[in-house]
């Protein structure tokens, strides 16, 4: 399963590490990705989806 949000579409990023003396090597910077459980239509399904968008879900229900 591919590390990205269904919701918002956001996947990894990369980038550099750097070190002290500035060498760069490659790495990854992941999507804060989580189990959610959501209530469509009356029927609850298990999402994984980005911490933010379930923060932005929960405040547009309120």
């Amino acid at each position: 399963m591919a590390r990205y949000c269904p919701l918002t579409g956001k996947g990894p990023l990369s980038g550099n590490n750097r070190s002290h003396s500035l060498r760069a090597t490659r790495r990854r910077w992941n999507v804060n990705l989580h189990t959610y459980k959501v209530t469509i239509d009356g029927k609850e399904y298990r999402v994984k989806m980005s911490a933010r968008a379930h923060r932005t879900l929960v405040s547009s229900v309120k």
